[in-house]
């Protein structure tokens, strides 16, 4: 780099202002994490497996940072301008990464290459950044001041991007309008830039990089407002129906479809109803418990925000209170005015005698140990994730064991025993290496298969054999008993796996194993 002003002027040394380029500094920081961030939050939507994507993502785009950071000593000229460049360069790639992600929902096979692909682009460009910086301003100051204001910067800047992703981002804006916010932020920087760094750019270059940002503000604008329509006929390819509904609340992408056989809901892709025979899992999951309790009034249901298992069991007239804990509130609050979901669920979320609560289910059980229910209806997704796989660990249904009443039933959705037959008797083996006594059962859902449960209580007990309800569409005492009834290919393998344990989530692993085959 030059120390000499452009077009001729007297060799002095160049006004920069230090303040714009703090915050300048503070901006790329927020800006690579966050698009850091995104990438590896729809790496897990796609692959599956949150901690495996993240750690990847988050190391790639490192190892990317520090091949920038190697780049930059290969500027030799015209760092402030080099420097405004990457700036637009990363305020498209970065802008446009979630939308370009989007597009390639539909097509898994390439999905890791276009992911790591923009991760590594994305992190060479934010690494030539900040040398750059330093070498702007180092004009100005000695070296340790230099290297402590720039670093304090870039790790304030890191701290708000990732509180700001979390808290605020996502849950208002979305993954694809989150992105191009903060590539208009990176096009505003190298706007601002040309007019800051004036004295270490020709006017040319000035004039032409300011252009090109105008060009980028007003297309990525364009794109945020039209973010929704943008990628929504990409995902469409991922579903055989059409999408009516699509949100982004801060724990998952919640997307509804229409089809002839009615709705269908999906939770970062994997389905979790079809209205055609939903009815069927959430009879089995629900009334075989209270056949089991004698006279329930108190009911827990951990998860289950659609709100389906609380038809079921506001059909009980011995039902006096349920309590409902679902970490997601955009869940809930679709599934209480949707018109869909309300049809669906027949309005149970305005029942009096409903208690919801947003809350994470294991942090609500350790803090409400003087509760007990009659019966406990755990119903979360399948455990395809280390966040899932805590609510299938021993240390859970311990939980949810202390809250029962002395004679009261848990219940527990416990993934396929056909597909995932080892999965399934690892979640019996753990509810069992909790203290209580279990009694798995099964039964078809078209949509899904084969599909399995476990009851357990606090003694030993016999299946129950009569249903409090007659009037059911999918289940009558009959059908009842041979729920508990096991073919071959789903009954308990003769080398049953340990149960699953908070600090070591062997089904997490064993469930994408089993899974992975079909």
């Amino acid at each position: 780099m030059t120390s000499q002003p452009p077009d001729g002027a007297p060799e002095e040394r160049a006004h920069v202002p230090a303040a714009v380029l703090y915050l300048t500094v503070f901006v790329v920081a927020t800006s690579g994490l966050v698009y850091e961030l995104l990438a590896g939050t729809l790496a897990s939507y796609v692959l599956g497996d949150s901690v495996f994507q993240f750690s990847t993502t988050i190391g790639t785009y490192l190892f990317a940072m520090g091949i920038g950071s190697f780049l930059s000593r290969y500027v030799k000229e015209d760092v402030a301008e080099r420097f405004l460049q990457i700036e637009l360069g990363a305020a498209l790639a970065g802008g446009l990464s979630a939308p370009i992600l989007f597009l390639g929902f539909a097509y898994a096979d390439v999905f890791a290459i276009v992911l790591y692909g923009m991760v590594v682009l994305i992190g060479i460009l934010v690494g030539l950044e900040v040398p750059l910086l330093m070498r702007i301003l180092k004009e100005r100051l000695e070296l340790s001041e230099l290297v402590a204001r720039v670093l304090t910067f870039d790790y304030i800047g890191a701290l708000v991007g990732s509180v700001l992703f979390a808290v605020v981002l996502v849950p208002e804006l979305g993954l694809n309008r989150t992105s191009l916010l903060f590539g208009m932020l990176n096009a505003v920087v190298a706007l601002v830039g040309t007019r800051a760094l004036r004295d270490l750019v020709s006017t040319r270059a000035r004039n032409t990089i300011a252009g090109v940002a105008v060009i980028v503000l007003i297309g990525l604008g364009a794109a945020f407002a039209m973010a929704d329509r943008l990628v929504i006929p990409a995902e469409q390819e991922l579903y055989a129906e059409t999408i009516v509904l699509v949100k982004q609340s801060p724990h998952q992408r919640i997307v509804l479809t229409q089809g002839r056989g009615g709705v269908q809901l999906f939770l970062d892709g994997n389905l979790q109803f079809a209205e055609v025979d939903e009815y069927r899992y959430h009879e089995a999951l629900v009334h075989p418990a209270f056949a089991a309790t004698p006279n329930p009034r108190r009911v827990l249901v951990l998860g289950g925000g659609d709100g389906l298992a609380l038809r079921e069991i506001f059909r009980h007239p011995s039902v006096e209170a349920v309590t409902m804990v679902e970490l997601d509130a955009v869940m809930t609050e679709l599934a209480a005015t949707h018109a869909s979901f309300r049809r669906l669920n027949r309005n149970a979320f305005a029942d009096p005698r409903l208690t919801l609560v947003h809350d994470d289910a294991m942090v609500w059980l350790d803090e409400h140990d003087d509760e007990r229910f009659d019966v406990i209806v755990v119903d979360f997704p399948d455990p395809r994730s280390f966040s899932l796989g805590k609510l299938y660990t021993g240390r859970f249904y311990a939980l949810a064991a202390r809250a029962l009443t002395e004679d009261g039933t848990l219940v527990v959705q416990s993934t396929s025993p056909l597909y995932a037959r080892r999965s399934f008797w690892c979640i019996d083996a753990t509810i069992r290496a909790a203290g209580l006594h279990t009694v798995p059962f099964h039964a078809t859902v078209p949509s899904f298969g084969e599909w399995g449960y476990v009851l357990a209580k606090a003694r030993p007990f016999d299946p129950p054999e009569h249903l409090t309800l007659e009037d059911l569409r999918f289940l009558n005492d009959e059908a009842l008993g041979h729920l508990f009834v096991f073919p071959n290919d789903m009954a308990r393998p003769a080398d049953p796996p340990p149960p699953n344990r908070l600090d070591d989530q062997r089904l997490v692993r064993l469930y994408e194993e089993e899974w992975s085959r079909l």
